[in-house]
């Protein structure tokens, strides 16, 4: 061997061996001194109707404005022969457009329409539907034809339905589909000389979670149960504000009968002209009572958002005549107190009685409610000031959560939090949609937090790699980054990821924790990790180090730990964000000695940019193995880029 490769086999035996020494890390975890609780609603979810999430995703309602009251009154139909849009006599005010089939004029033409539904009309073969419409004859018993029909027009379901009432009266018929079809359309023919009205034309699978009629598509709530979440926030951010005013979320519109409830116009259908779709609107359909019902349902504790007065301040750029005035919020003020009163007022009392009635007599027990969504400057806790005063007066402990801003830092942030310091709101919202390396730089974030202000509530968060995908990268960077969440639960109460869903051919935004078709539904590398914080919350928060320091990216470690009173578990997370292999020791300070039973999950991926597909749903999900662990040391081996979970049993 000649000098010179010598040299070059010492330099790279050295550079081996000291790579070697810097992947060892000794980590010390507190078992004996549990630290501060953890909130049962640490990790949640938020619904925003973005991405077609609510008609034509969590809504099963197959039958685009079934009750014609888009801008044009048929969009979503074609119609044939002789149909009228009428007003006259309808049953529903909130609702007045109806539909009047009569008679073409020629035993040989035909009068009806077909409904494209959401991307297309989709059935699957053997399964059942719930035809329903509201109806009328003008003069004689008449009949119509309900069809199902595929992409080639041929009919894959049929069922006959004779109306013979001069009054408005709900009528349904059940219809098997002989197959599966995609993008097929629903067809209503008249099979008689005389007309029919028809309103509220409707079209649901029998098989709707937990079975109910006006219910939701099964596995997209089966997804939301699965994440096992704290919190749910609803009904969405920038939808509360509206684009105007006047397009705001009214809870009020989306509670009573069905059929009654107002459509409004969805914020989202123009902002993005590269992503343009006029016909998105929103059909109430899912409403108020259908977002705490799922709260209960999922286990969750209900947050609703509601508007404080303003519109999106985005799209009007702080004109104060874009809002309502400080003295003019008094209706605004008295929704809020409704609201509480709808969720959790005897059912004597005049908003109580109307959850009653809709099913639910038993409370739902809200807890707490934000006011406002985004906004930032002086406008905003103007306007909240006079919610807080009235919420605070009539139910003392009711929490109530205040806006930071769209920003995680900055002049307009430093004066939200100053300001909701002031107005001694319970927790305050923060938002950061940023790039990995942001995500990684910001893990110690709430380290410094004032411990003795309000709580905070990160309500919309996610990672955006430049290709904006929900990839394996922006996956590891929030692990790494909810350890920081995990780490300070005395001052971090609750988090929510944003957007939650997303309609593969109608996305206005991206990243989303879950895609879907009319068909299959996929969950992201990202839903995994929430699932993973979701199923593992704890109930204390253990004290683990590193050199006497929080493990928040040296050498790329990111790491935290809990102990679950309840369960007699440990659960410790931890993120190797780096290129290499790492060589772990935990000591479990005062675990008492003996072999204990675990497992390991890990999530990992050797390309950053895999993402879980509609084609390829399992491009990254979680692993897991069993363990066995002896004393009070565990020695583990990290993979470069993952994320890993151990369970230990005590």
């Amino acid at each position: 061997m000649n000098k010179s490769k010598s040299i070059i086999f010492v330099v790279s035996f050295l550079c081996v061996g000291i790579q070697f020494l810097s992947a060892q890390i000794n980590i010390n975890v507190d078992v004996k001194k549990p630290g501060s609780p953890v909130q049962k609603t640490m990790y949640g979810i938020f619904f925003e109707d973005i991405n077609y999430g609510a008609d034509g995703g969590l809504y099963a309602e197959k039958v685009k404005n079934r009750s014609f009251e888009f801008p044009q009154s048929l969009l979503g139909w074609t119609t044939f022969g002789k149909v009228e849009v009428l007003t006259e006599g309808a049953p529903f005010p909130n609702n007045p457009h109806y539909v009047r089939l009569s008679y073409p004029g020629h035993d040989e033409k035909r009068t009806g329409m077909d409904n494209e539904g959401f991307f297309g009309v989709t059935v699957d073969k053997d399964a059942e539907y719930r035809f329903s419409v509201w109806s009328r004859v003008p003069t004689e018993a008449s009949s119509i034809r309900v069809e199902i029909i595929d992409e080639s027009s041929n009919i894959i379901a049929s069922q006959k339905l004779t109306i013979d009432s001069k009054d408005w009266k709900k009528y349904q018929v059940m219809i098997k589909s002989s197959k599966t079809v995609n993008k097929g359309r629903l067809r209503i023919f008249l099979t008689s000389k005389n007309a029919v009205d028809l309103e509220h034309v409707s079209l649901f699978p029998v098989d709707t979670w937990k079975g109910r009629e006006n219910g939701l598509r099964k596995d997209l709530a089966q997804a939301l149960y699965d994440l096992h979440p704290g919190v749910f926030r609803f009904p969405g951010g920038c939808i509360v504000e509206g684009t105007g005013i006047e397009d705001r979320y009214q809870w009020k519109n989306t509670v009573g009968q069905l059929e009654n409830r107002k459509t409004n116009e969805n914020r989202w259908e123009f902002t993005f002209p590269y992503r343009f779709f006029p016909d998105y609107r929103q059909s109430y359909g899912l409403g108020f009572f259908e977002f705490f019902q799922l709260s209960e349902d999922i286990g969750a504790e209900p947050l609703p958002v509601l508007n404080c007065g303003m519109a999106c301040q985005y799209q009007n750029w702080d004109k104060e005549t874009a809002h309502v005035k400080v003295c003019d919020l008094d209706t605004y003020v008295q929704g809020a107190l409704d609201l509480i009163e709808f969720a959790n007022g005897d059912t004597t009392t005049e908003w109580g009685k109307v959850r009653a009635q809709m099913g639910h007599p038993a409370p739902f027990n809200l807890k707490m409610m934000a006011v406002g969504n985004e906004q930032w400057g002086s406008f905003y806790p103007q306007r909240l000031e006079p919610f807080v005063k009235a919420i605070r007066a009539k139910y003392p402990n009711f929490k109530v959560i205040g806006s930071a801003g769209p920003s995680p830092d900055g002049k307009d942030f430093d004066y939200g939090w100053q300001e909701m310091k002031r107005l001694k709101t319970d927790l305050v919202d923060e938002h950061y949609y940023k790039d990995p390396q942001w995500f990684l730089n910001n893990a110690a974030r709430y380290d410094k937090y004032d411990r003795k202000g309000p709580k905070v509530f990160a309500g919309e968060y996610a990672c955006h790699p430049k290709n904006r995908k929900n990839n394996f990268e922006a996956a590891l960077c929030e692990a790494a980054f909810m350890t920081g969440f995990e780490r300070n639960a005395d001052v971090v109460h609750m988090c929510t990821y944003a957007p939650l869903f997303a309609h593969v051919d109608g996305w206005q935004w991206r990243p989303d924790l879950i895609w879907f078709d009319n068909q299959r539904s996929v969950r992201s590398a990202n839903y995994y990790v929430q699932q993973l914080y979701g199923m593992h919350v704890g109930t204390h928060v253990l004290k683990t180090v590193a050199d006497k320091l929080p493990l928040t990216g040296k050498d790329g470690i990111y790491a935290s730990s809990v102990i679950d009173k309840s369960k007699n578990e440990i659960y410790l997370k931890i993120a190797n964000t780096s290129d290499v292999v790492k060589n772990v020791t935990y000591t479990l300070a005062g675990l008492k000695a003996g072999e204990r039973k675990g497992t390991l999950t890990v999530l990992k991926s050797d390309n950053p940019d895999a993402e879980n597909t509609i084609e390829n749903p399992t491009a990254v999900v979680p692993v897991t193995t069993d363990l066995k662990i002896s004393g009070n040391t565990l020695n583990v081996e990290l993979a470069p880029k993952t994320f890993s979970l151990y369970v230990i049993k005590l």
